[in-house]
């Protein structure tokens, strides 16, 4: 298959599997660059990014997600569907699936359909990195991740790529396996550095100057906002900082304020409220908003994630793997 069979033949669709997803290269530089521009492009007025919408049971067992957007750069429209089932079991247990449908909006025609976990385990901790750049305090060298599943094991890596002068890294986690995951990871990628593990998380919390909250629900990580440095930066992904990291901030940041209203409730104070946000992340990567505006400033940072990035990646990842004739090609429309 051919990318110029991909585009000529309106009648089907090419699905990109987990495998197919998994053999195609790809930088930590290129993947960083690419969300960065989807940012900056939805920042412009030439993207679109809806809320997501959700779907919870009572008992909080699973959790849906559907999300539609559209790239005004790539000119490509996309859906996105996340299911998780077993949020309150152990990660073995748990059920996750994901997948990103991409439209061509120049001819009309579908581009592919791809399972999307390996796009969201790039995506989600390359904001992170991007947030780390642009709000962590003048000469941070030390940063700690919380928690070893998915966005936990390349937290570290991208910190690196766009934070290359941090010295101290610490991880902590309660899982063995994703502790090796995390050290495995970073070594494909920086060979020559290390990972501390610590077990003391508020002398850890205490030292960082960026520290990545990305554990699962059920972590017993906690940070408070008194163990943080005084011009730390916080960066929550999933779980292990508590709120009032967030409400004794000295300055808030979103990727999107509208989505941290409808993801981030399990930070809000005793009568159910969150802060105002300060500024959203893509108006502080064009400079028309703040992010930092002291050195001495304690900053919490929500990164929810905006399906504009997973679009934007999502079509990179189906360009190299439409060229290499990747994907199997199914005819759902005849």
């Amino acid at each position: 298959m051919t990318a110029k069979a991909a585009l000529t033949d309106d009648k089907s669709l090419s699905i990109l599997s987990t495998t197919d997803i998994a053999g195609i290269d790809i930088t930590l530089t290129d993947v960083v660059d690419v969300v960065e521009q989807a940012y900056r492009t939805l920042a412009d007025g030439q993207s679109d990014n809806p809320r997501k919408l959700t779907v919870k049971p009572a008992d909080g067992h699973s959790v849906s997600y559907a999300m539609l957007g559209r790239d005004g750069v790539r000119n490509v429209v996309a859906i996105k569907t996340s299911y998780k089932h077993g949020l309150h079991e152990d990660r073995d247990k748990q059920h996750y699936y994901t997948a990103l449908t991409i439209y061509d909006d120049v001819t009309g025609l579908p581009v592919a359909m791809m399972d999307c976990g390996r796009i969201g385990s790039l995506r989600t901790p390359a904001v992170s990195a991007l947030l780390a750049r642009e709000l962590a305090a003048p000469g941070s060298r030390n940063a700690l991740v919380i928690g070893t599943g998915t966005q936990g094991r390349l937290a570290l890596p991208f910190l690196l790529t766009t934070l290359p002068g941090l010295e101290r890294l610490m991880v902590f986690g309660t899982h063995p396996d994703g502790i090796r995951a995390v050290r495995e990871q970073l070594h494909a990628y920086f060979p020559e550095r290390e990972v501390e593990v610590v077990e003391d998380l508020r002398e850890a919390a205490a030292a960082a100057d960026v520290v990545v909250a990305t554990a699962g629900p059920i972590t017993p990580a906690a940070v408070e906002s008194d163990w943080l440095k005084p011009a730390a930066l916080s960066i929550l992904v999933g779980h292990g900082i508590a709120p009032s990291t967030l409400h004794r901030a000295d300055r808030v940041i979103a990727t999107s304020a509208a989505q941290m209203k409808v993801t981030g409730t399990d930070m809000a104070d005793g009568n159910g409220e969150l802060p105002d946000v300060d500024a959203e992340f893509p108006e502080v990567l064009v400079d028309r908003a703040a992010g930092r505006t002291d050195d001495g400033q304690r900053i919490f940072a929500y990164n929810s994630g905006l399906v504009v990035t997973d679009i934007a990646l999502g079509h990179r990842f189906a360009q190299l793997a439409l060229a290499q004739g990747l994907g199997t090609r199914v005819p759902l429309w005849q």
